[in-house]
């Protein structure tokens, strides 16, 4: 049985966003066992929303809900971001340039998808 392609499949940020989540899951994977629950959780969490909120979006009927939809997912990764800083400042995860680069990578792009989304004519 041959699964149905959906309209987010097409995304480059989607797929982006699905890439950071394996990068947090990464990151994470290292950090102590009394953090399970802390902040390796609420950064897994933060990671999962976004690709999924994009998702979700996309799934709905009107630009509103889509708008919606991505402003979390951008305040999803705002939520990525500061607690990496957190993480660093703990000292339990050091410099990862390519987590970095691909939190960058998301930000821009679904930054340029809102913006495009924005713009254009209901």
């Amino acid at each position: 049985m041959r699964r149905e392609k959906r309209r987010h499949h097409d995304l480059e940020v989607w797929r982006d966003a699905l890439d950071l989540v394996a990068a947090v899951y990464r990151a994470t994977a290292s950090f102590p066992a009394d953090e399970r629950f802390g902040l390796t959780s609420q950064l897994r969490r933060a990671a999962v929303s976004v690709p999924s909120n994009i998702a979700e979006g996309m799934a709905r009927s009107g630009r509103a809900e889509l708008l919606h939809f991505l402003h979390i997912a951008r305040g999803s990764l705002a939520e990525i971001e500061t607690q990496i800083q957190i993480a660093r400042r703990l000292d339990l995860l050091g410099e990862d340039e390519a987590l970095d680069e691909q939190l960058d990578r998301v930000f821009a792009k679904l930054g340029g998808f809102l913006n495009a989304i924005k713009s254009s004519h209901p």
